[in-house]
């Protein structure tokens, strides 16, 4: 368990980084097909190139819905589900 002072570094750390750069680079290649399928899910035209078209609400509505996925995804794994 981290203490109150290594956790409050790990935050600022984890906040100084770019918010477009993966946590974990390996797993950048399964949040972008993540990302595509989420997108298809919901019914946002996301394509492999320009996007520029889409919206903020759309955009943003594929971004919290991953997060939400994987929030649910966690809860199952924390429950033996």
């Amino acid at each position: 368990m981290l203490s109150h002072g290594t956790a409050y570094k790990e935050v600022m750390n984890m906040s100084n980084r770019s918010s477009n750069r993966a946590a974990v680079p390996e797993a950048k290649e399964a949040l972008n097909k993540f990302k595509y399928e989420v997108a298809n899910e919901i019914g946002v035209p996301l394509s492999h190139s320009y996007n520029g078209n889409l919206t903020s609400y759309q955009n943003g509505s594929v971004g919290g819905y991953m997060v939400k996925k994987m929030i649910e995804a966690q809860e199952r794994q924390m429950s033996g589900k």
